[in-house]
């Protein structure tokens, strides 16, 4: 099966507006795993967004001692 492809150009958006919209697409990316759709995000600093934005509330707190 030929890979679709689809780019999302968002303008006007604030930093944290852009944050919130990638962890969204982890979440609808993780939640579509299960029925074999393998979701691509690429992203600048993706990477570091995501590991902050999957931290626990116990995690974030014993960052701030």
């Amino acid at each position: 099966m030929k890979d679709k492809v689809i780019t999302i150009t968002p303008k006007g958006i604030t930093q944290k507006q852009f944050t919130n919209l990638i962890l969204e697409l982890n979440i609808m990316r993780k939640a579509w795993k299960p029925y074999g759709v393998d979701i691509n995000i690429q992203a600048p600093g993706i990477r570091k967004i995501i590991m902050w934005g999957n931290k626990s509330g116990a995690q974030l707190s014993d960052q701030d001692r």
